[in-house]
């Protein structure tokens, strides 16, 4: 063997401290959140922008859906009461998010039936 061959030692081997390791873990982790928060919000901020490029060039950006809508009333005997309205349709809009305080489209397609407790 050479002689200038240096051995494995883990004494000699630096270790990162506690307060180290759980400042990169913190880094990390903010790092994380902030690339997924920036990332909803810019899509978030597309799908309104293609919402209002729809409504300005008078592309199909609302729509409506049929839904059916009924009370649910609990009494005082623990049963509950239900009382259904007619079917009715609900103005919604076509992008992933709800905006201008319509719900998506495709999201009501989804979930016609929609219950109002009281």
């Amino acid at each position: 063997m050479p002689r200038n061959h240096r051995f494995y030692n883990a004494a000699t081997v630096a270790r990162p401290s506690e307060s180290d390791l759980r400042t990169r873990l913190r880094r990390w982790f903010v790092g994380f959140l902030l690339v997924v928060t920036g990332g909803a919000a810019l899509v978030f901020g597309a799908d309104y922008v293609v919402l209002r490029i729809r409504v300005w060039k008078n592309w199909k950006a609302y729509d409506s859906v049929t839904v059916n809508h009924y009370y649910a009333v609990a009494q005082k005997n623990g049963k509950t009461q239900f009382i259904f309205d007619p079917p009715a349709s609900q103005t919604c809009v076509n992008s992933l998010f709800p905006h201008s305080g319509w719900l998506p489209c495709w999201y009501l397609r989804g979930h016609p039936d929609q219950r109002t407790d009281i």
